[in-house]
């Protein structure tokens, strides 16, 4: 591992976990030229996994694209990172779970809309009107009003 600071490939770890998730292991290392500590996050190599588009084009999964859909969806909401890291990681875990080596741009969206759903609704109702494409006013309304179903639904 190459330090970040003085290019140094020589380090030694001082501690080893795994991380909240339980799907990677943070090192804390230092380097053996410069003493400075940095950390490093270890992985397992997934299998790849292909996105299917809705023109039938085919691209690498890749879970920033899917986290920063959500950021943008949660903007200047009260959705934490720590809220953001978790709805990732369950969407990417799900994805992998599929075990076909390809899953559908859409149902990936599915599951972001649903991840969003259960933790805000703007932020949903924001990744909606982008994800299926609202392009009058009557859709959007349509999709507010199966919101406020849904909430009157569970308030009794």
């Amino acid at each position: 591992m190459r330090c970040q600071y003085c290019n140094c490939t020589e380090s030694k770890v001082i501690d080893s976990r795994p991380t909240e998730e339980g799907n990677s292991i943070r090192r804390r290392r230092e380097c053996v030229n410069c003493g400075r500590r940095f950390t490093t996050y270890e992985k397992i190599e997934l299998l790849p996994l292909m996105v299917v588009k809705r023109d039938g084009r085919r691209e690498a999964f890749d879970a920033t694209k899917i986290k920063g859909g959500i950021l943008h969806a949660c903007e200047k909401l009260p959705v934490s990172m720590q809220q953001v890291n978790d709805m990732t990681t369950r969407i990417e875990q799900a994805a992998y779970a599929v075990m076909e080596g390809e899953i559908s741009s859409q149902r990936l969206g599915d599951m972001v809309m649903n991840e969003l759903k259960a933790t805000n609704d703007v932020a949903y109702v924001r990744f909606a009107a982008v994800y299926r494409k609202f392009t009058d006013l009557g859709t959007f309304m349509d999709e507010l009003q199966k919101l406020v179903n849904e909430s009157k639904q569970e308030a009794e």
